[in-house]
């Protein structure tokens, strides 16, 4: 009896860790997720690029609204350098009939996104990343074919106002890998909107 008890704490156990998603360090899987050009795209597309910026993201989220144009002009910034903006829509559509596949088409369209803007229609990849916000950050660096988990976060501290932003976590990660370094933090706690899931 006690063994069986054992046996099922551990199993407990082990499926929390794997709930958690991946850590700074973890490599990160690849995908294959339709984009708003209707193209399907994986990470494996971006062969020149040094890194990925995936963010975990959506169309009605206020906390996302707010850091578009910052994510438009991350990836003007940083795509040229290696690291291209790379978004991803987690929500379920009838959960939330504002972020389906069609409202995305429109959105980009309406922001001029210059980035892949893919949605994870069957919700199978934002578990494995442990995703739980939109905006969520996953800043991915690519060594050989592989891409590793450098920073997951926040965009930077303060998404009522670019203006006053004091801490630019994304960017200052992103920046560390150019220069070879580790960034630092390497964590930060992501601020949004919940994932949308059916009940």
């Amino acid at each position: 009896m006690k063994k069986v008890f054992l046996l099922l704490l551990i199993g407990i156990y082990s499926t929390g860790l794997f709930a958690q998603g991946y850590e700074v360090g973890d490599i990160a899987t690849d995908f294959r997720l339709l984009n708003v050009d209707g193209n399907y795209v994986s990470m494996a597309d971006y062969e020149d690029a040094k890194g990925i910026v995936l963010i975990f993201s959506c169309n009605h989220c206020p906390y996302v609204v707010a850091y578009e144009d910052r994510m438009i002009e991350l990836h003007n910034t940083y795509a040229p350098k290696g690291f291209p903006v790379v978004a991803v829509n987690p929500n379920d559509s009838i959960a939330e009939p504002r972020d389906s596949y069609t409202k995305m088409i429109e959105r980009a369209e309406e922001k001029n996104f210059p980035f892949d803007y893919l949605v994870d229609a069957d919700q199978l990849i934002y578990p494995e990343y442990g995703a739980t916000r939109t905006p969520h950050v996953y800043l991915l660096k690519k060594e050989g074919d592989q891409f590793r988990v450098a920073y997951i976060g926040a965009i930077d501290d303060n998404y009522r106002d670019a203006s006053a932003v004091e801490e630019h976590f994304l960017a200052n990660a992103i920046d560390a890998l150019l220069a070879g370094e580790h960034p630092d933090p390497d964590y930060t706690r992501a601020i949004g909107c919940t994932i949308k899931v059916q009940d």
